[in-house]
């Protein structure tokens, strides 16, 4: 007699993790990632280090660009709106002044830009960073819960062109972590 269960699913790799207990470790694990050609790698610590920043080359943010954009749009915005109502929709003249009257538009010229900044700077912030993501594989490995107390973890994503299930966990064990642990989601 069937039960008509069908088969489970197989949870997918998603990656591999190592937790290093030293924060010399990780540096010199993220050192070695770097230099073995891996790119799709992030590292949790508890705290900010420079070092590791600096091998996995996170330094490079585009957010100030995209303020730059946003705001340039925004006053442009700003005084197409106010030359569009003045000049060409309802033209009058006020006190002599031409109808393209650009001092007087400053202000909101001003504003429409920091309106529009701001907004390019929360949805380029979110966007650039991933965000919202409300869960990652990361956190079904049962010791990832130490990334915020004491331990340090190197996250290479098995979407890495160079990732191999057995070459890349050979390769994290060469950098003597605690453990290696396979992320699977």
């Amino acid at each position: 007699m069937s039960h008509g269960h069908g088969a489970t699913a197989e949870p997918q790799l998603c990656g591999l993790m190592a937790e290093f207990e030293t924060e010399n470790a990780i540096i010199h694990a993220t050192e070695q990632v770097a230099k073995g050609g891996y790119h799709h790698v992030e590292a949790y610590t508890p705290y900010v280090i420079e070092e590791v920043l600096d091998h996995l080359h996170l330094h490079k943010n585009h957010v100030a660009l995209v303020i730059l954009i946003g705001g340039l749009v925004g006053c442009a915005v700003g005084f197409g709106m106010q030359y569009f109502a003045s000049a060409i929709h309802y033209p009058l003249n006020v006190g002599g002044r031409p109808f393209n009257s650009w001092p007087s538009f400053i202000p909101v010229m001003f504003e429409c830009t920091v309106l529009f900044a701001s907004f390019a700077a929360v949805i380029g912030m979110l966007l650039m960073n991933g965000l919202p993501r409300p869960h990652h594989p990361v956190f079904n490995v049962d010791r990832f819960q130490y990334a915020t107390q004491d331990r340090f973890f190197l996250y290479i994503d098995a979407h890495d062109p160079k990732f191999d299930r057995t070459a890349t966990r050979r390769f994290l064990e060469s950098l003597h972590p605690y453990e290696v642990s396979e992320v699977e989601g």
